[in-house]
């Protein structure tokens, strides 16, 4: 299992849009804990999987059901019991480090990543994990580093996430050429991402590379995964570029959609620059 970022990080009005989102990704990755990407062959079968590592596999597996329902205290009751069958078991500790971020020791978390690491050096879905820890620490040139590490595994499957959550963390270190960089390859990969074409429209505003901004904010717009701060985002790119139409109906489903927004209050004071 891999982490997905949290919004608190890069972006506080995109909760529902990353919510929907995140569960996708972790549906996605709490399987198969028994298969590396380290680019090892590590697939266990009944006939050969020790008792030990069969019962923490069992008790992991919980706690991964857990973790992805919210039930963080619960989850990580199950992981002290699937490292107390199999204290060498990689895919526990990196759980474990999940869990400790979720619940904010990142002390713990980080010693938990790198024992993991330890025990299965190069594993990208480790490797994220502890690259967005560091990020979320401020340490951007090495979490930058590890998620390089990570995308370096040609066995690796979650590329787009990665990128995405690189490109995340170098818009926090405000290195916003390399992020445009980074979140445009995590588009090629996953051109449906919301999280991704938003802040690829954010940061093309920024510069104002308008046009650009327009096509990957309005796919968002148009789509499900629209909500505040897209609609905000688009009527400020629209006000840009002089299309006075496109900028009320934005703002109307704005007022339609959010009427107790944030982003509505700002629209409505003509607060564009905020």
């Amino acid at each position: 299992m891999i982490l997905f970022p949290s919004v608190r990080m890069w972006s506080t009005g995109l909760a529902a849009l990353v919510g929907l989102a995140a569960i996708a990704l972790l549906s996605g990755c709490a399987s198969s804990p028994s298969v590396a990407t380290d680019g090892a062959s590590t697939i266990v079968t009944a006939s050969d999987e020790p008792e030990q590592r069969r019962r923490a596999r069992i008790r992991l597996e919980l706690a991964s059901n857990y973790f992805e329902n919210g039930q963080t205290t619960v989850a990580l009751d199950e992981v002290k019991q699937s490292l107390a069958a199999d204290p060498a078991y990689p895919d526990a500790h990196n759980m474990r480090g999940l869990i400790y971020m979720r619940l904010g020791d990142l002390g713990l978390a980080d010693e938990s990543f790198r024992r993991a690491l330890a025990l299965r050096p190069n594993d990208a879905n480790i490797l994220h994990n502890q690259a967005w820890l560091l990020c979320q620490q401020g340490r951007y040139a090495e979490a930058d580093q590890v998620f390089v590490r990570a995308l370096a595994n040609p066995a690796y499957t979650a590329r787009g996430k990665t990128l995405m959550a690189q490109g995340l963390c170098l818009v926090g270190a405000q290195q916003f050429a390399q992020a445009e960089q980074v979140l445009l390859r995590a588009y090629e990969l996953d051109a449906a991402n919301p999280v991704v074409a938003y802040h690829l429209g954010a940061l093309l505003l920024r510069r104002n590379e308008l046009t650009r901004a327009q096509f990957y904010v309005r796919r968002l717009n148009n789509g499900e995964f629209a909500n505040a701060e897209s609609l905000w985002l688009g009527i400020k790119i629209e006000r840009q570029l002089g299309d006075t139409v496109a900028m009320r109906q934005l703002a109307e489903q704005l007022r339609r959609r959010f009427p107790d927004s944030r982003e509505l209050a700002s629209f409505e004071r003509g607060a564009f620059h905020e």
